[in-house]
């Protein structure tokens, strides 16, 4: 069987330079070294993944984002530490939440939030202490 690795996370979007401003805010997002973000593109690296954001372009003949939940990719997840701390300066920042804080079994502790594109991300705490 070959092995599979991460390469990264494709993004489009009607405004490139706001997703971009957005991920490297509110989650800390940085620019892959020697790139800049352009109103066509942008290379982020997030989590020690690279997330690429392209632009789109009214007519280019691409679907709107679907309301949650729907067959296929939903999501992403990020693994934080210390989930209600990271929500409470997410809300602090004005980021939209549909989910709160919530422990959903032994162990795990998660969150949704939303892009400003739409974007369903959850966030994540593995932790013993969420019996």
């Amino acid at each position: 069987m070959p092995e599979y690795t991460w390469d990264h996370t494709h993004i489009r979007t009607y405004d490139v330079p706001g997703t971009a401003a957005w991920l490297q805010d509110k989650l800390g997002a940085s620019n892959v070294e020697g790139t800049k973000v352009s109103e066509a593109r942008a290379d982020l690296l997030l989590g020690g993944t690279k997330v690429i954001v392209t632009q789109v372009k009214e007519g280019d003949g691409i679907n709107p984002t679907p309301a949650i939940p729907y067959a296929g990719f939903e999501h992403f997840g990020l693994g934080v530490r210390d989930l209600d701390k990271v929500a409470a300066e997410l809300k602090a920042k004005g980021v939209e939440f549909t989910r709160e804080p919530v422990t959903a079994r032994p162990g795990l502790r998660i969150c949704f939030i939303r892009s400003p594109q739409g974007i369903s991300i959850e966030l994540l705490e593995r932790d013993a202490k969420y019996a």
